[in-house]
């Protein structure tokens, strides 16, 4: 069986940053699928449930109300390895083009007070795993240490 070209990526090298994990022809259109890596993978520790959960409640919440891009936001949610998530868009899009989008998801995240959206036992399978303190502190740590200082090494997979 052939691997997925996503486990072809060396993730020893891997950075922190947003990828072009692939590109879809879907009909007439393309989707293109990012990896928004929060994470160096084997190299610190992965997220716990709790805050990626709410990560992806704040996160797919803010991008589906987003006027510029809620009309092609497909899917928005977590790795199952913990490091980040996937952000599937309709458009042939470069990791450059959404980097403004991904900073007022994060800041959103870091700014966002009160009930979390969809976090209740009629919206969600699990709508007790959310910890928005924690979600907070990661999405700040990724905006200031990588989403604000953005280089082609955290735009590009490795080589």
């Amino acid at each position: 069986m052939d691997k997925i070209p996503s486990f072809t990526v060396n993730h020893n090298d891997l950075l922190r940053g947003i990828y072009v994990s692939r590109k879809d022809a879907v009909g007439g259109d393309t989707v293109t699928t990012f990896d928004i890596r929060m994470k160096e993978p084997n190299r610190e520790p992965v997220m716990d449930n709790a805050p990626l959960h709410t990560l992806e409640h704040l996160g797919a919440t803010f991008l589906r109300n987003d006027p510029e891009w809620k009309d092609r936001v497909i899917y928005f949610g977590p790795m199952g390895c913990r490091t980040g998530c996937y952000l599937l868009l309709k458009g042939d899009l470069q990791s450059s083009q959404i980097v403004n989008l991904v900073r007022r998801m994060f800041q959103f995240v870091v700014d966002f007070k009160g009930e979390i959206p969809g976090a209740a036992a009629r919206d969600c399978g699990n709508y007790l795993d959310q910890n928005l303190d924690i979600a907070a502190w990661e999405s700040r740590k990724f905006l200031s240490e990588v989403l604000n200082q953005m280089g082609d090494e955290n735009l590009n997979y490795p080589e």
